[in-house]
């Protein structure tokens, strides 16, 4: 069984499911899908902040809320992707990265990219979690 994760209130772009939860038996494996910065009221495709720090937080923030909405919680994630625009912004996006996985301290890769879908994005984040029944 299959079940899409749509938090109430969530704005997303283009047609996707922040995330599936995988009945695995005596687990359920939960993918959510890269999470980028918020975007501005007035234009979708646009973030409110120029701030790698700030964005950083309100992806973690997004990834927080579809986490609870599938039952689960940063301690329960197993493996995080992270995409910046800027490898020099690594130091900030690592120390807010330990905040959130401190407990968990998933496996993980950091790339730069060149850019993202929405404009001024700085930063992108999907993980996988596992949650025991």
């Amino acid at each position: 069984m299959i079940e899409n994760i749509n938090p109430a209130g969530y704005k997303k772009i283009g047609v996707y499911t922040p995330a599936k939860k995988i009945d695995c038996g005596n687990y359920y494996l939960i993918y959510v899908s890269g999470i980028q910065a918020h975007a501005s009221k007035e234009n979708n495709s646009r973030v409110d902040s120029n701030d790698i720090e700030v964005q950083t937080h309100e992806v973690f923030a997004d990834i927080g809320d579809i986490l609870k909405s599938a039952g689960a919680s940063f301690d329960d994630v197993i493996k995080a992707v992270i995409y910046v625009t800027d490898m020099s912004e690594f130091e900030k996006v690592s120390k807010i990265r330990a905040e959130y996985f401190k407990n968990s301290m998933p496996v993980s890769t950091l790339v730069e990219v060149n850019r993202m879908v929405r404009d001024g994005a700085k930063i992108e984040i999907e993980v996988t979690a596992i949650l025991k029944k």
